[in-house]
């Protein structure tokens, strides 16, 4: 049995709005979730499910135009949700809570060189200056895997290829010692060579200085390779929770379903890929029932009028669907998803799944 971790930010009934053009968005819906000391969690979901909204949440870097309007984030002896001074933010950012962006050419001042970059997060978070604050830059940038640290100490990000500047993301990130590491999309427009280079840098980085990393994704297949525990998100709404081998090998909401379905892997030789039809709900209206009712191909009735309580499917495995109340008919998966359930239980990596839930709250 796996030692249970602590867990160090929970989550409970997040809910976010937007105000745009007069009307009121909400982006996020409830959201409860945990986030555990020392592991890697991936939020998975399509391009609007609010992924990017709820992980800014962390570190209060919403567009000012947004706002809490219920729910916590118990993050040690303090509410995020409840912090509105910059000052209080600002000794959080970085020292406890830090993000690698998706673009590190937006997140890379492009006058000034990379040296005086992380310096400038270790006179902050470490007060480290001078000779000492160069010193340790260029041990951070052989770590992060850029050889001639000294000659590249100098030079400014123009001067770097996408992966490379990456890396001095990563640095940045390292330098300031935080508790909890965000990575949003941290592979996007990398290639795959460099994407699997990335990846194990965060990997190694995670284990060198003992991070807790947030990857925030809609490539299951990054999720495959990194992510210790999985969050299905949906129209600003978590549907799903679980180990990563129960979110691949033994997954529960037609959402889920419908996204592993979309993986080329899986597709079969002669016949189109799978693809979800129809598009997310709008969420300037409020949504009855569950959120993809209206794309799911086998609704039932009920989808439409509640929306479901999170199941338990077992102690780390949880989803937002009536498909696991015990009144509700059985419903088969698609063929493929059958293929790697079955996979699962083979390999001893899933339980039954079905026959074991029971209703509950999540986390």
């Amino acid at each position: 049995m796996a030692e249970k971790r602590e867990v160090l930010v929970s989550i409970k009934d997040l809910c976010f709005d937007f105000t745009l053009r007069g009307q009121t968005l909400h982006a996020l819906r409830g959201i409860s979730l945990d986030i555990l000391k020392g592991e890697s969690l991936a939020i998975v979901g399509e391009s609007g499910s609010g992924k990017s909204v709820f992980v800014a949440n962390l570190m209060g870097l919403n567009a000012s135009n947004g706002r809490i309007t219920g729910g916590s984030i118990l993050y040690g002896d303090k509410d995020l949700a409840k912090i509105t001074d910059e000052t209080e933010w600002n000794s959080i950012r970085g020292s406890r809570i830090a993000m690698v962006m998706q673009d590190p050419m937006t997140s890379l001042n492009p006058l000034k060189t990379i040296g005086w970059q992380i310096c400038e997060a270790l006179a902050l978070h470490q007060d480290l200056h001078g000779e000492a604050a160069k010193q340790e830059a260029c041990r951070i940038l052989t770590e992060v895997g850029i050889s001639e640290p000294e000659r590249r100490y100098k030079q400014f990000p123009h001067e770097f290829s996408g992966g490379m500047r990456q890396r001095v993301v990563i640095a940045i990130a390292v330098a300031c010692k935080p508790e909890i590491l965000i990575c949003d999309e941290p592979t996007t427009a990398l290639d795959v060579t460099i994407q699997a280079q990335i990846l194990g840098i965060l990997k190694k980085m995670q284990k060198t200085y003992g991070l807790t990393v947030v990857y925030i994704t809609h490539d299951l297949g990054v999720v495959a390779n990194v992510a210790d525990r999985v969050a299905v998100m949906y129209a600003g709404d978590i549907v799903e929770v679980g180990t990563s081998n129960e979110i691949f090998y033994d997954p529960k909401h037609p959402y889920t379903w419908a996204l592993l379905s979309s993986l080329p892997q899986l597709g079969i030789k002669g016949k189109p890929l799978y693809s979800i039809q129809g598009t997310p709900p709008d969420l300037f209206q409020e949504i009855h029932g569950d959120a993809f009712a209206a794309r799911n191909p086998h609704p039932l009735k009920i989808d439409f009028v509640k929306r479901p309580p999170m199941f338990k499917v077992s102690d780390t495995h949880f989803a937002r669907t009536w498909l696991l109340d015990p009144r509700a008919p059985r419903m088969e998966p698609p063929e493929h998803i059958r293929v790697m359930i079955d996979k699962g239980r083979a390999l001893g990596l899933t339980g039954t799944g079905a026959e074991t839930a029971e209703k509950g709250a999540a986390q």
